[in-house]
């Protein structure tokens, strides 16, 4: 028994299919389930474009009150929850809950098709979506279609334009949080991303990703044109100019 208390009955009966694991609310557009009427209506709002939270400081809406405060803290930069195994900080409480996840290993949700794990029930829908080749979220401009909501979202500011996560420090706007995150640690001289095997760190995956392929000896980017190989793209791009007789690079003297 869990003793939780509710002050209305039906949201004692909507807790009570948590326990059950029913999901009788269902999404007549997608198919989609949940345990409660209040997720089915937030999850509506994917279909229907509906943003009803809005920012008082740059006025950009959102469909979730829980989007909303943590873009807020991207203005106020604000990060009051800390990990206390590593000292990261987050915005959001339960930013830091999925975090420490990393620390226990914990992965409490499970496939039902093919037994693997997840730490976050966010990662296990992205996750069926890829077995089922299922990609419900579709670009009302483009017809492009995605395994989630946020890869969409991401994707829309191709045709937007829109650059939301911007730098106090040099002023710099980026689309992607990824990518602000990584401008950011050029600023704090942060390299969280730390080589197993060597011990160099950088400041980005993409870095490191490319930096491994010395240990490994593997090199993935080949040239179609004679078969040749490389570590990194930027030395297939040069190697390409052998073929193509280009040359970029003029002297203005």
């Amino acid at each position: 028994m869990c003793k939780k208390s509710f002050s209305q009955k039906h949201h004692l009966n909507d807790h009570k299919h948590i326990h059950t694991r029913e999901k009788p609310y269902h999404c007549e557009i997608c198919g989609k389930s949940f345990f409660t009427s209040t997720a089915l209506n937030t999850h509506k709002r994917i279909h229907t474009g509906e943003k009803p939270y809005h920012c008082d400081i740059c006025g950009k809406s959102f469909s979730h009150k829980s989007s909303l405060s943590k873009h807020r803290s991207i203005h106020t930069g604000e990060r009051p929850y800390h990990c206390e195994i590593c000292g990261k900080s987050f915005s959001q409480k339960n930013d830091l809950n999925l975090h420490i996840r990393i620390h226990t290993g914990e992965k409490p949700y499970h496939c039902d098709i093919c037994g693997k794990s997840f730490s976050t029930s966010r990662t296990l829908s992205t996750h069926k979506h890829i077995l089922t080749r299922e990609r419900p979220y579709h670009c009302e401009i483009c017809g492009k279609s995605f395994f989630t909501s946020s890869a969409l979202n991401t994707h829309k500011r191709i045709h937007t334009g829109e650059k939301p996560y911007h730098c106090d420090i040099c002023g710099k706007s980026f689309s992607h949080s990824s990518s602000f995150s990584n401008h950011r640690n050029i600023h704090t001289g942060e390299r969280p991303c730390l080589c197993q095997i060597c011990g160099k760190s950088f400041t980005n995956k993409s870095k490191l990703k490319r930096h491994i392929y010395i240990h490994t000896g593997e090199k993935p980017h080949c040239c179609n044109i004679c078969g040749k190989s490389f570590s990194q793209k930027n030395d297939l791009n040069k190697h390409i100019r052998i073929h193509t007789g280009e040359k970029p690079f003029h002297c203005d003297i």
